[in-house]
């Protein structure tokens, strides 16, 4: 399986697009679109797939997640730019945005501390043996990740980066 994005290449420093808003209120005054992300060659028996952004160099002692979105039908194989906006109407029908480390649904993009080094971003798109997964909106994403565990075919991932000077 392999993920692939035009919004930035794996490795890449993520443009001011995908970055967090001001209105969160963490001193970060990007755009906060989810990038757009396409997938292929998915195993056989997938019959859904979710698709998690990870922030495994947060200062929390356990990482930070970004989005979480899960039961994306298995005949869909791409995200469009800003699918993470609750408002957009860009995720596809029968998707279901999960609670994030922010404390609810939708894309929310990076601001790590000032003057940290660089964090990666990690944009994984998971092939999943189920058609949905038994969760909510409200479902943690630490929840959502143990569920995965045991129903992931595959997994494919980009990596961002992002450092806040």
């Amino acid at each position: 399986m392999r993920v692939s994005s035009t919004s930035f290449k794996d490795g890449d420093y993520l443009p001011m697009d995908h970055v967090l808003s001001a209105d969160y209120g963490f001193g970060c005054a990007g755009g906060n679109k989810s990038p757009q992300l396409k997938w292929e060659d998915a195993p056989a028996g997938a019959k859904s797939f979710a698709v998690t952004c990870f922030d495994p160099d947060a200062p929390t002692g356990s990482g930070f997640w970004h989005w979480v979105v899960v039961n994306i039908p298995a005949s869909v194989t791409e995200l469009a730019l800003d699918a993470g906006n609750p408002a957009s109407g860009k995720l596809p029908a029968g998707a279901l945005q999960v609670r994030t480390d922010f404390g609810k649904p939708g894309y929310g993009g990076p601001c790590p501390p000032p003057n940290d080094h660089p964090h990666r971003y990690l944009f994984t798109v998971h092939a999943v043996a189920a058609e949905t997964l038994p969760v909510t909106a409200d479902t943690s994403a630490a929840v959502v990740g143990f569920n995965l565990h045991f129903q992931t075919l595959e997994k494919a991932a980009l990596m961002g980066l992002f450092k806040r000077t």
